[in-house]
C-alpha cells in the first residue's frame, strides 16, 4: 500500500469521492480499491505469505486441541496448571494493553488534548489486547459456551477469579464504547458518536477503576500458590502492586512500540498530524514510563527487603532475577532518561522495545519459569507454542485490518 500511495493512490478518508458520489460500505472495506486490486496488493505483501504458513500449521492444531483435549497440546499438570496460554496470553497481554485506560485518562480526564493524535491508537491497543487475552483464556479452558459461568452461574464473589472475570468483561465493554466514535465516523453514524461523546467522561472513570483493580487482581491470583513461586518473584503484601505498577510502563511502552511499527509499515494510513506529532508524543509517553519504571524498581527492592529475601540474591535464581531487573527495568529506565534529556525519540523507542521484552520475561518468570522452582522447570509443548503464535498472528491481522480502515491513525474528513 505504501507503494500505491507513492504512485498517487488515495485511500478512503471521507464519505465522498472526488466526484461527489458516496463511498459504499464495500468500497470502504476495500479501501477504495476494486476487489481485484485489493487482493492483488495483499498477495504482493510477503508478510501475508508468512501468515498463510502460520495458519496452515496452526489452525489444524487449534481444532485438534478442542477435539483431543488440553493434554494433546500442553504439558499442563497439577504442578504446572498455567502454561503459555495464560503465562503469555493472559498475564502478558493484559499489562501490555494498559495503554487504553491511561490514554483515556490523559486526554478525557486531565484535558491533555495534545495527546489526542495517539489516543485512539492507545484505546485500540487496549481493546484488542484484552480481547485476545480472553481468546487465549478460552483456548486454555475450552468450552467457550461456558464463558459466562464464572459471572452469572457459578458465582464466587470471594474469589479473585470472579473479580477478574467481571472486571475484564465490563472493561472490554467500556473500551468498545470508547472506540464507537471512530467506527461511527467511518460508517457515517453521527448520532452514535454524539451519544458516546456525551458519556465519555463516565466511561473513562469506569475504565480507570476497572483497570487498576483487575491489573492488581492478576497479581492477587498468585497468592493462591505462595509456596510454589520463587520468593524473589512473590511477595504477598506487594504482589498486587507489582502487577499494577508494571502494567503502567508496559502499556505505555507497548503504545510507543505500536506507534513506531505503524510509522514504519503503515505510513500510508498515517496523516500528517499523526506523523508530525509522533516524536513529541513518544517523548511525552516516555516520561510517564520512566516514572513508572523507577517506582516499580523501588517497590521490587522494598519487597525483597520487607520479606528479608536477600540470601536468594546470591543463588542462581538470584542472578536470573538480577538479569530480569537489569534488562527489563534498569536499561529501559536509562534509555528513557537519556531520550528525554537529549530530546531523542529514537532512544525512547529503543527503550520501549526493551521494556516490552522485559515485562514479557517478568510474566513468564512469575507464571512459568520460577513456578515450582524447587521441583523442576516445565518445557512448553511444541503444539502449545504453535497455537500461541497462531493466535497472536490473528491479533496482528485484526489490528492491521482495523488500522487500515477506521480513523485511528488519521482524522476522518466529515
Amino acid at each position: 500500500m505504501n507503494q500505491l500511495v507513492k504512485q498517487g493512490f488515495s485511500p478512503v478518508v471521507s464519505h465522498r469521492k472526488k466526484d461527489g458520489s458516496a463511498w459504499t460500505v464495500k468500497e470502504k472495506i476495500f479501501l477504495g480499491l476494486t476487489p481485484g486490486d485489493y487482493f492483488s496488493e495483499q498477495f504482493r505483501n510477503p508478510f501475508n505469505w508468512i501468515l498463510a504458513v502460520i495458519y496452515a500449521v496452526g489452525l489444524p492444531i487449534i481444532i485438534g486441541r478442542f477435539i483431543y483435549g488440553l493434554g494433546w497440546v500442553t504439558h499442563s499438570s497439577y504442578d504446572y496448571p498455567w502454561g503459555l496460554f495464560l503465562g503469555f496470553g493472559l498475564f502478558t497481554m493484559v499489562p501490555l494493553s494498559a495503554s487504553g485506560f491511561m490514554m483515556g485518562t490523559t486526554v478525557e480526564l486531565f484535558g491533555r488534548s495534545d495527546f489526542k493524535p495517539i489516543e485512539r491508537l492507545g484505546l485500540l491497543n487496549g481493546l484488542l489486547g484484552y480481547l485476545f487475552a480472553v481468546v487465549f483464556l478460552q483456548v486454555d479452558l475450552g468450552q467457550p459456551w461456558r464463558l459466562i459461568y464464572p459471572m452469572f452461574v457459578s458465582l464466587g464473589p470471594a474469589a479473585v477469579l470472579f473479580l477478574v472475570a467481571w472486571h475484564v468483561a465490563t472493561y472490554l465493554s467500556c473500551q468498545i464504547a470508547e472506540l464507537v466514535p471512530a467506527f461511527a465516523e467511518w460508517m457515517g453514524l453521527p448520532r452514535a458518536k454524539k451519544f458516546i461523546k456525551s458519556i465519555v467522561l463516565g466511561l473513562t472513570i469506569a475504565g480507570i477503576i476497572l483497570s487498576t483493580l483487575h491489573q492488581g487482581a492478576l497479581g492477587g491470583l498468585f497468592t493462591y500458590a505462595p509456596g510454589k513461586i520463587h520468593p524473589l518473584w512473590y511477595s504477598s503484601p506487594f504482589q498486587w502492586f507489582h502487577f499494577l505498577c508494571s502494567a503502567i510502563f508496559a502499556g505505555l511502552s507497548m503504545l510507543i512500540v505500536v506507534s513506531t511499527l505503524c510509522k514504519w509499515f503503515m505510513r500510508w494510513r498515517c496523516d500528517e498530524n499523526f506523523l508530525n506529532s509522533l516524536d513529541r508524543l513518544t517523548l511525552g509517553i516516555a516520561k510517564g514510563a520512566a516514572l513508572a519504571l523507577i517506582t516499580y524498581l523501588a517497590i521490587k527492592l522494598i519487597a525483597v527487603a520487607h520479606d528479608n529475601e536477600w540470601q536468594y540474591i546470591f543463588t542462581g535464581w538470584g542472578q536470573w532475577f538480577l538479569l530480569e531487573i537489569t534488562i527489563g527495568v534498569i536499561v529501559p529506565l536509562i534509555l528513557f532518561t537519556m531520550a528525554i534529556r537529549n530530546d531523542s525519540a529514537d532512544l525512547a523507542r529503543l527503550g520501549a522495545f526493551i521494556a516490552v521484552l522485559g515485562i514479557v520475561l517478568n510474566r513468564l518468570n512469575t507464571a512459568l519459569i520460577a513456578f515450582n522452582w524447587n521441583l523442576y522447570q516445565d518445557i512448553p509443548h511444541w503444539r502449545e507454542v504453535v497455537i500461541c503464535i497462531t493466535v497472536y498472528s490473528t491479533y496482528i491481522v485484526v489490528y492491521r485490518a482495523i488500522l487500515a480502515r477506521m480513523p485511528i491513525l488519521y482524522t476522518w474528513k466529515e
